[in-house]
């Protein structure tokens, strides 16, 4: 049987006197995947975020709510510990999520509707869900 390669079959592997072996990892990288959709592995992820719609409050929620921020406010208690939980929107989709802001209360602000924490973070009064204080103990 003769073929058209016989005359190189038997011939020793070439090997390099300029050029380095090539590790065996460098050469499998030459045959690895690449991505061809740049971004769309993010697009997925982003996609499969959840997110959650605001809560609308009933009126007597919001009355609670709004007798709390007038405790706080007419309170005598410098910088009382609050514990709010409020509607956070997403920067990139529809909705958002609600998260919990604890801490020292510095005041409320009835121009900007904010409450605004000794660490400077500010809660728009729109978007809070609750807020817990010990000072309405006799609320609950």
């Amino acid at each position: 049987m003769t073929g058209p390669y016989d005359d190189i079959i038997n011939l020793p592997h070439h090997v390099s006197a300029t050029r380095p072996k090539m590790s065996a990892i460098n050469r499998a990288a030459q045959f690895s995947p690449f991505a061809a959709l740049t971004g769309h592995g993010a697009a997925i992820k982003e996609t499969a975020r959840l997110t959650s719609e605001r809560i609308e409050l009933g009126e007597s929620e919001i009355a609670v709510l709004d007798m709390k921020l007038q405790m706080l406010q007419e309170s005598s208690v410098d910088h009382p510990e609050v514990s709010v939980i409020y509607h956070e929107p997403d920067k990139s989709k529809r909705g958002g999520a609600y998260v919990t802001a604890s801490g020292a209360l510095k005041k409320i602000d009835d121009v900007e509707k904010v409450l605004i924490f000794v660490g400077g973070e500010k809660v728009h009064i729109s978007d809070i869900l609750g807020i817990e204080c010990e000072l309405f103990v006799d609320l609950d």
